[in-house]
């Protein structure tokens, strides 16, 4: 199954997704830290709820596979200081973020196999 047979609906950001990624861009801009460029742009197409390719599913997919480890850092989701890990998961869409690109990881590797 490619990103085509996916249909732009579930290629869409679920509003939750949207919400984590904005959050993250407004963390990032108040403490002038966490993620990349890549991470940014990513924030902006996922609260901007646009659809995701093949490749952005993917991209996500490794992206929480490499990070989960982030979670056991210093200052996870603190409040006043939130870690830049914390901050650089957001971007990605959050735990919302992972589940939602795990099930449509999961539906094109079902396809593919």
């Amino acid at each position: 199954m490619s990103a085509s047979s996916l249909t732009e609906k579930q290629r869409t950001p679920p509003a939750a997704v949207a919400k984590e990624a904005e959050k993250g861009l407004k963390l990032r801009e108040q403490h002038g830290r966490g993620g990349t460029e890549v991470g940014r742009r990513r924030a902006n197409q996922l609260k901007n709820r646009e659809a995701v390719s093949q490749r952005d599913i993917k991209s996500m997919y490794s992206y929480f596979a490499r990070h989960d480890v982030d979670k056991r850092g210093k200052n996870w989701a603190d409040k006043e200081k939130p870690s830049a890990g914390y901050i650089a998961w957001l971007l990605w869409g959050g735990d919302a973020g992972r589940s939602w690109v795990e099930g449509l990881h999961a539906k094109l590797e079902k396809t593919d196999a």
